[in-house]
């Protein structure tokens, strides 16, 4: 007899394998549907916001860099330099490594576990013992080399709707990578915006500085000519220094934004700046789709249907429990008392068989755990119905922002016009004595305030723009998510 006959299965158990392999394809368990959501035909707002119309078939597609709309290079790099080295970005990644490495362990069960491993040991018996048959005690050596097979075949489909699970967990966590990493680089758009319509009321302020520069002049030539009072020279002075305390205390707000940019790009605030320069333009056109799209294009809304997936295969998992575990088993080896006869054929050893365990009573136990696994999938079917819910409303509340806004913009530049036609006029007819500062005065802080407000205006509107595109998913698709 040769080792490799010696190590032969018998073939009792390589029937008993070829059988396992074909009940393999049995699964318990729900298999997985998506829950229904209620979806509208259109937005509400879609149709009154002039050309925000609804989406071409082609415009659903995956746009890229959302952020490209607004031709902005500087906001380009920042949001490079925001995916690649944003902290919080990295941690989500690192998380989506995790759930990836959870779905290649879970898939290892589904394989035989094959061990060997060697010892070399010198033992002794006492002579003391009972049936030594020596008074003597006795030493030898113990030469072992053994080798372990064990396979528990998935033939109720446990580990199956394991992989399955936690494979649905995995794109869940893909998907929550890329909501994370939508929503800080939307927030770096808005507070750059924001920056900007900073900006623009600065240059806004420096130019009213300008004008009650001169304004002063004027009101100290009057004053020398005796056309004036010093009280309106007073007036014009806290003016014009109201004015640059303004300017002055939109450095500090300015300077906040550009610290909270610092973080979202992963730099040290310390040294970090941002050139200035004042926001000019309109929000470009976001085509909007229909809302049915939301559920393929929001990457939050993905992670809580796939999450509804992987608390479904769970059920699976915990029905299985009902079914009795089958563990197909084999081991051998090489032993021997002497070095020198290890490797022959009457060293071999080995054992081979099936075994099969079944639990006859627990207290509810399994009962308990299948409830408790259905409970969770209803948990999961319910956040995810209301995740969808709150896109839906994202969105309605951002093309609510951008119609009102839109309105209000043209409403507000009307007052800009009124306001400056107005303080030209009284500007005139203080200069020929027609009427007191104090009218020059008032027209000028009504003309500052709109000229602000309108300023602040553009800012927001860019903004809402930003906002809408975030809430569209910002170009994703769950296209994007790894497959199984």
């Amino acid at each position: 007899m040769n080792a490799r006959g010696a190590f032969a299965m018998p073939s009792a158990l390589a029937l008993g394998l070829c059988a396992a392999l074909a009940l393999d394809g049995c699964m318990v368990g729900p298999n997985y549907k998506a829950p229904p959501v209620p979806a509208p035909p259109a937005f509400s707002d879609q149709g009154h916001y002039g050309d925000w119309a609804a989406a071409q078939p082609a415009d659903a597609a995956n746009r890229g860099a959302w952020w490209d709309l607004y031709r902005d290079p500087e906001l380009d790099g920042l949001e490079v330099q925001c995916a690649t080295a944003n902290q919080s970005i990295a941690a989500a990644l690192h998380a989506y490594e995790q759930a990836h490495d959870l779905v290649q362990e879970n898939r290892a069960q589904l394989y035989p576990m094959v061990s060997i491993g060697g010892s070399a040991m010198r033992n002794r018996v006492s002579g003391n013992t009972p049936l030594s048959g020596s008074s003597a005690p006795q030493s030898f050596w113990d030469f072992l080399i053994p080798l372990n097979i064990s396979w528990e075949p998935d033939l109720w489909g446990a580990i199956r709707r394991q992989i399955e699970s936690s494979t649905a967990n995995a794109q869940a966590s893909a998907a929550d990578l890329a909501n994370t990493q939508l929503s800080l680089q939307g927030l770096l758009a808005v507070t750059f915006f924001q920056l900007r319509g900073l900006d623009l009321q600065a240059q806004l302020l420096r130019t009213t500085l300008d004008t009650y520069s001169k304004t002063l002049d004027l009101t100290q030539g009057l004053f020398k000519g005796g056309l004036s009072t010093q009280l309106d020279v007073d007036a014009a002075t806290a003016q014009l220094e109201a004015t640059r305390a303004q300017l002055i205390d939109l450095g500090v707000q300015r300077a906040q934004y550009e610290h909270a940019i610092a973080v979202l790009v992963g730099v040290p605030a310390t040294g970090f700046h941002i050139a200035e320069r004042p926001l000019t333009g309109t929000p470009p056109i976001v085509p909007t789709g229909i809302p049915s799209e939301l559920l393929e294009r929001r990457p939050d809304v993905a992670a809580a249907e796939r999450r509804v997936a992987a608390a479904n295969a769970l059920i699976g998992v915990a029905q299985s429990a009902y079914y009795p575990n089958v563990t197909l088993g084999a081991s051998g080896g090489l032993q021997s008392s002497r070095i020198g006869q290890l490797f022959t054929a009457n060293s071999a050893q080995w054992n081979a068989g099936p075994s099969a365990s079944e639990l006859l009573y627990d207290a509810g136990l399994r009962k308990a755990q299948v409830e408790y696994a259905i409970a969770q999938r209803e948990q999961a079917t319910a956040l995810y119905r209301e995740q969808v819910l709150s896109a839906f409303r994202d969105v309605e509340d951002q093309l609510a922002a951008l119609r009102v806004l839109e309105q209000e913009a043209i409403v507000q530049q009307r007052a800009v016009d009124a306001a400056q036609r107005s303080t030209q006029l009284s500007t005139l007819r203080y200069k020929r004595g027609l009427a007191a500062y104090i009218e020059v005065l008032t027209y000028q802080t009504v003309e500052l305030a709109d000229e602000r407000t309108a300023a602040s205006l553009t800012a927001q509107r860019i903004v809402a723009s930003a906002q809408l595109q975030l809430a569209l998913g910002g170009g994703w698709s769950a296209t994007q998510l790894p497959s199984n």
